[in-house]
């Protein structure tokens, strides 16, 4: 091999190494913490059932506010998330009038997969499943009686994706579907169960640790 080459063949050798630390730094995976914040809307199903033995159809109304996740990649494909957020707020409409209220806690834990984990690409798909539970507050009739909703546990499904801009942030969009149903009483007298059932969409940012 001629001495001329050498030089060449070293400046090869380094640009190969320095791809390879590259896209291995940028690959997601194994061992990361990571955090989602944004934006995210509760839109509950519509027909979310009837009080007093039919006499009042429900109408669970939309709400949006402040959200964020936690989460760990125990492996390159899967993950645990927990979605927390700011309690939401909705109205409830009775025979299409605006007559109750409530607010509620949704923290939400799920086991992710992550179909492309460990590689460099920069579109990171997952789903998950998991469990929700729902703390119901601040429950609010017009008639001044007392409104009481039980809390919730169900199961929840999640899809999301990071579309990746660094070595530690990413682009984020994520939508839950969450099974939550609830026992109503007014003045300590059962009257029904509403079934919520919300689709959670959420838009914002993703931080690796």
């Amino acid at each position: 091999m001629r001495m001329t080459a050498l030089p060449t063949l070293l400046a090869a050798g380094i640009a190969a190494a320095a791809f390879t630390t590259s896209t291995q730094a940028f690959a997601y995976g194994a061992g990361d913490f990571f955090t989602r914040v944004g934006v995210a809307k509760v839109e509950p199903k519509s027909d979310n059932g009837s009080l007093a033995n039919g006499a009042f159809d429900v109408d669970v109304q939309d709400d949006s506010g402040f959200a964020f996740t936690l989460g760990y990649r125990f492996t390159d494909k899967l993950g645990l998330e927990l979605l927390a957020a700011e309690p939401f707020g909705h109205d409830i409409e009775l025979n299409d009038a605006n007559l109750a209220s409530t607010d509620h806690l949704p923290p939400t834990l799920t086991l992710q997969y992550y179909p492309l984990g460990g590689t460099a690409a920069r579109v990171q798909p997952y789903a998950g499943i998991g469990v929700n539970y729902t703390r119901f507050s601040d429950e609010k009739i017009a008639t001044g009686d007392d409104l009481n909703l039980d809390d919730s546990w169900g199961a929840a499904g999640q899809l999301g994706v990071d579309l990746l801009i660094d070595d530690n942030w990413a682009l984020n969009a994520a939508a839950w579907y969450i099974d939550i149903d609830t026992d109503a009483s007014l003045n300590g007298t059962e009257i029904g169960n509403v079934e919520i059932d919300p689709v959670v969409v959420m838009a914002g940012l993703s931080f690796r640790f």
